[in-house]
């Protein structure tokens, strides 16, 4: 068996916790079957940090963006976004996308500013697009449809169906976290039991949101099988089917070019 975790922080993961070393959580993860990772972008002062990671790892992949409520670091232009990805360890820009959970939707023009020019980053560099939204739904999906964002996954997805449908109709994938094996995520439950096979990812967005049943204590990429075992409830189908499913999805998203 064979899982990827599509989004994870592993420059923040607290190694002490998995062995004390990335070598030593790697291995974790493989005993749990999971393989290769996308260890995401949140701002460019830790960037060379995510590339090191790639760069030393081949089972590790990295992206390059500023999260949407990064506030205090370099806020990129689209040329400067382009010459970072231009490295084959990069595969993605991101994340990116609009949260209102801490900015007011009034005042969040620089965010929608910031979104757009990912957003052009990776048409022109053909490189999909790793997209958060929180509490930002409508506009994220308005400006996906404005700057015809045509590429990329709905990262740790938590919204409705309609959000779905909507991001799947832009060609873009859904991948599902550590958040839809939480007691209160029945409505999250039954989008995941809608969304087409060959469009559902997997990812864990550690070091945050641990799956059952290890909430409540550290996360790593290792329990993006926790997330694998879930959807194969859910969906009535073998882990072993997820997993090849979301390996081969992964795999045709980010590698398909």
């Amino acid at each position: 068996m064979h899982i990827i975790d599509s989004h994870c922080h592993i420059d923040r993961v607290d190694v002490d916790k998995f062995g004390g070393s990335v070598d030593s959580m790697l291995a974790h993860a493989e005993e749990l079957s999971v393989k290769e990772f996308l260890c995401v972008c949140i701002d460019l002062e830790h960037f060379d940090e995510v590339l090191s990671l790639a760069q030393k790892h081949p089972q590790i992949y990295a992206s390059v963006g500023v999260h949407p409520v990064e506030l205090e670091g370099k806020d990129p232009s689209v040329d400067e976004l382009l010459k970072l990805a231009n490295d084959d360890n990069i595969i993605a820009i991101g994340e990116t996308g609009l949260d209102y959970f801490h900015v007011e939707q009034e005042s969040a023009d620089w965010q929608r500013d910031r979104f757009r020019r990912h957003i052009a980053a990776s048409n022109q560099s053909g490189k999909p697009m790793i997209i958060h939204t929180r509490d930002a739904k409508v506009d994220t999906i308005k400006i996906m449809a404005e700057e015809k964002a045509n590429a990329g996954v709905m990262h740790c997805f938590s919204e409705d169906w309609e959000t779905a449908q909507a991001a799947l109709d832009l060609g873009f994938y859904i991948s599902f976290s550590g958040i839809v094996t939480f007691k209160s995520a029945d409505a999250l439950r039954e989008v995941a039991k809608q969304i087409p096979a060959d469009r559902i990812l997997v990812e864990t967005d550690s070091p945050y949101l641990t799956p059952v049943p290890n909430r409540g204590k550290p996360n790593s990429p290792a329990y993006t099988y926790y997330v694998a075992e879930k959807l194969a409830e859910i969906r009535g189908v073998s882990v072993n089917e997820i997993a090849q499913t979301t390996t081969n999805n992964f795999k045709n998203l980010f590698f398909s070019n």
